[in-house]
């Protein structure tokens, strides 16, 4: 059997998941269903918090909670992305394709592939719904690219740590494993009210938290007022350098086992 090449490989597991993705419901509602549903609920249910005092983003209160959504559905794009790693593995894909593929790296290629296809394609539909409910976006074309950067940035950094779990554990009892962390990260930022109007424990757990720049930068990045651009770049390519080697170390534990 000749063995395939990276791109090769990378190309028949990115098309093989985002096919999977595209026709199966049960993979592409949940990818949707969280984000619509905290950007629906809470884009509207606490839509009068612009209105307290030291509230004072530019673009009001749909616009601040869109740059979280939108960093949620990068997150998710790529972890879900980990739990198809998970369901190869049991059922026996991932095995033989460890045994087909000679550059072994292009499956983890692969499977970003997918993972940015999920973000984009999730992103592209809760911004057509948040631009219905009345988001103002005051940045320019450049802090968009920006902003969608970022966002590709913590999609790649997401699914890497999911990869790099399943690839381990090699089971969708993985799930947990690989959520939590990341939800975690998530609601430990200052998610539904600026940092400066946080208090108490959520506060300090904020200030050490690496999404909390991430998100700022967005946010900043929607406002028109680009803000902590440098440091959150930085360190979405300190997480993405990290779970490189976590999802190279996830691939050789795999390839020991198969």
């Amino acid at each position: 059997m000749t063995r395939a090449g990276f791109w090769s490989v990378a190309r028949a597991v990115g098309w093989r998941n985002i096919h999977n993705f595209f026709t199966n419901p049960a993979i592409v509602i949940p990818s949707l269903l969280f984000p619509m549903f905290f950007f629906t609920a809470f884009a509207g249910g606490l839509s009068r918090v612009d209105q307290i005092p030291g509230f004072n983003f530019a673009g009001g209160y749909t616009t601040f909670v869109y740059g979280f959504v939108l960093l949620q559905a990068s997150t998710f794009g790529g972890i879900f992305t980990g739990f198809s790693v998970a369901r190869d593995f049991e059922s026996g894909f991932s095995r033989r394709l460890l045994l087909a593929a000679r550059r072994r790296g292009g499956i983890i290629a692969g499977y970003w592939l997918a993972a940015l296809t999920r973000a984009i394609f999730t992103i592209s539909v809760i911004t057509a719904v948040a631009v219905i409910a009345g988001l103002e976006v005051n940045g320019s074309l450049v802090d968009l690219a920006g902003l969608y950067t970022l966002a590709i940035f913590v999609n790649a950094a997401a699914m890497l740590f999911g990869t790099g779990v399943a690839m381990r554990l090699r089971t969708m009892q993985a799930g947990p494993a690989i959520q939590v962390p990341a939800f975690l990260l998530l609601f430990l930022a200052p998610v539904w009210v600026p940092f400066d109007l946080l208090t108490g424990w959520v506060k300090a757990a904020a200030s050490f938290n690496p999404v909390t720049l991430m998100l700022e930068a967005g946010r900043g990045f929607l406002s028109g007022q680009p803000t902590k651009v440098l440091p959150a770049f930085a360190v979405a390519a300190v997480l993405i350098g990290v779970t490189i080697l976590w999802a190279r170390g996830g691939l050789r534990s795999a390839e020991r086992a198969a």
